[in-house]
């Protein structure tokens, strides 16, 4: 299989384990990177092996392309590996406007040119479980915690758009229904938010996104007719609770409440998500196939993610009928 030529162009936190795992994939060549930042550029590139260029001698050397800059960068960027006929993931959100995502969506068909959203839980091997799991199951509600404290960075986009976004992508892809009304409340100047999503097949969502939370999860439950089902992204472990009897039981004159279920462990590979995704996105790229997480996709998570933000840190809380899709 021939090799494909890859570069990085933004090499801050998430940026450096894309360069990471591009040098470690045997079916990636890591041409070089590019970065804003020179000195940084010049430092990430001294530690893989590889050299830093400007973003146009990159795309003149390269065939696909991981965009890792912030948010506010992307469509410009974006478009320019489009006019190089450069192949590209692009890190969540797709872009700040849904209006440029728009368009870029419709510039990269035109090009011919593979499009990928870095969703990366959508290549979490818990979620590759889930995927089979779901469609068996008469789902009654759903819900995601994605909690952790603050970071060491500065994040310009709120804990909706930055982090709640997985959720709601996931989310998606599970249940067949369309939304119809979102209920979303903030706090924290936009570092901690839950929204209620209503489904028009009746499905409840309940997804909550914090960056203020003293202890990092990961975590997303369904409730179905016959089973509860947990997952946790960082343990990579999903857990299907069944048949749950609960009994009053008498032991020494005293009166005592237990609960016994049958739990079921489906088994979940093993993997680093970034790895499957980028091994993914290479092999859309060589093969000219669509990819796991399309362009429009990724707008769709972006939209709702702007509506819900909306909800949560406007004037007031409330109920926002949703876009028809």
């Amino acid at each position: 299989m021939t090799e494909t030529r890859v570069g990085v162009i933004g090499v801050g936190t998430m940026g450096q384990h894309h360069v990471r795992v591009y040098n470690e994939l045997p079916e990636a060549v890591l041409v070089g990177i590019a970065d804003a930042d020179i000195d940084r550029a010049t430092e990430v590139a001294a530690d893989y092996g590889t050299t830093a260029f400007d973003t146009a001698e990159l795309l003149d050397r390269v065939e696909a392309v991981t965009i890792a800059v912030p948010t506010k960068y992307h469509y410009e960027l974006a478009c320019q590996c489009l006019e190089a006929g450069v192949d590209l993931l692009i890190e969540k959100p797709l872009v700040e406007d849904p209006a440029q995502g728009r368009t870029l969506i419709e510039k990269a068909e035109q090009a011919g040119v593979t499009l990928q959203v870095g969703h990366i839980e959508r290549h979490n091997p818990v979620v590759k479980t889930l995927e089979e799991i779901v469609p068996d199951l008469n789902v009654i509600a759903i819900e995601a915690d994605r909690l952790g404290p603050t970071p060491d960075r500065g994040i310009l986009d709120s804990a909706v758009i930055d982090l709640m976004i997985h959720d709601i992508d996931i989310v998606r892809s599970l249940l067949p229904g369309s939304v119809d009304s979102i209920n979303a409340v903030g706090a924290a100047d936009g570092r901690h938010a839950t929204a209620t999503l209503a489904f028009d097949d009746g499905v409840v969502g309940t997804l909550t996104a914090s960056r203020v939370t003293q202890q990092k999860t990961r975590t997303l439950s369904i409730t179905a007719e016959n089973c509860y089902v947990t997952a946790d992204y960082i343990d990579q472990s999903v857990q299907i609770h069944r048949q749950s009897v609960p009994e009053f039981v008498t032991s020494n004159g005293d009166v005592r409440y237990r609960h016994e279920s049958v739990v079921e462990n489906p088994a979940v590979d093993n993997g680093e998500p970034l790895k499957h995704e980028l091994t993914a996105f290479i092999e859309a790229s060589r093969t000219e196939t669509t990819p796991e997480v399309t362009g429009h996709e990724g707008l769709r998570a972006l939209e709702l993610a702007r509506e819900i933000n909306a909800a949560a840190f406007g004037d007031e809380q409330k109920s926002v009928p949703v876009m028809s899709e």
